[in-house]
């Protein structure tokens, strides 16, 4: 019966050092099956479900990722398309999308998804604010294709560009009400699990020797693309939140920097909102 072959699949996964061994067997019948994870219980599937089942443990086994072999992810609202070469949305930047979501905004406002990659960010906000106009920013060719293919026709606007390129979006400046970037900021050598360090691609993954080699120009792209209170949230690799704090508080641009932390309780993102300009003095 199906929940024989979950048990004993679960089994095998925790055997190969998967944390989550039962979520995923369950997940992956789901989708041999072709049912909702929800329904299995009332599923008996037909004999062809068990070959193909047996095919898509092995790929787990392997430390494929579950997002590869099924071609999704889930991300707050939102399901975008994932495969390789594209970075997979994780739930821990589902605190950066709350407190996103939460934010007093005007009613259309402006919203900049930077390192957009698949576009899980861009598309739950877009979701979440439907008279907003969203755009997506992102440089990798492979990225690009799944960040295409998940915007097409939401209406969120996909620039092909590199972050740190000078001059980035200039039409916009001072216009922006919000900023958010979930960019590559893990520290170069840093030990990785084998689905991030084997199927991610790297320039989504690594920020250089401290992790901030892309941190810092998002700073100050947002300061020139806010305007007066508008919102800024980046994501950071949880041993590097006094540097983005330290990085976003610098040059006075910024005030209200605050550090959060993800749903698991770890340092994951800091949030600022830009000062207005105060007039001087005649």
């Amino acid at each position: 019966m199906i929940r024989d072959a979950i048990a004993a699949a679960a089994a095998e996964l925790a055997a190969a050092g998967i944390d989550s061994a039962r979520v995923d067997a369950e997940l992956l019948a789901a989708h041999a099956a072709g049912v909702d994870r929800a329904m299995l219980r009332f599923t008996e599937p037909d004999a062809a479900f068990y070959p193909r089942y047996r095919d898509v443990i092995e790929q787990r086994v392997r430390r494929i990722p579950l997002q590869h072999i099924v071609g999704t992810a889930p991300f707050g609202p939102v399901t975008v398309q994932v495969g390789p070469g594209v970075f997979i949305p994780r739930p821990e930047t589902e605190a950066l999308l709350e407190w996103a979501m939460g934010l007093a905004l005007p009613p259309a406002p402006t919203i900049v998804d930077l390192c957009s990659g698949s576009g899980a960010l861009a598309l739950a906000l877009a979701h979440t604010r439907p008279a907003a106009r969203v755009i997506a920013v992102e440089k990798s060719d492979d990225a690009l294709a799944y960040l295409r293919r998940n915007c097409a026709d939401t209406g969120v606007e996909v620039f092909a560009a590199d972050v740190t390129a000078p001059g980035l979006l200039a039409e916009l400046d001072g216009s922006v009400d919000l900023v958010v970037a979930n960019p590559p900021y893990i520290p170069d050598g840093a030990r990785l699990d084998p689905e991030v360090a084997d199927h991610d691609p790297a320039q989504a993954l690594f920020g250089g020797p401290d992790g901030m080699a892309v941190i810092v120009p998002i700073v100050a792209l947002a300061a020139r693309l806010l305007r007066p209170h508008g919102h800024l949230g980046i994501e950071h690799d949880d041993t590097t939140s006094d540097l983005t704090v330290t990085a976003i508080g610098a040059g006075g641009t910024f005030g209200e920097v605050v550090a959060r932390r993800d749903l698991a309780g770890r340092p994951r993102f800091v949030t600022a909102a830009k000062i207005a300009a105060t007039k001087t003095a005649q």
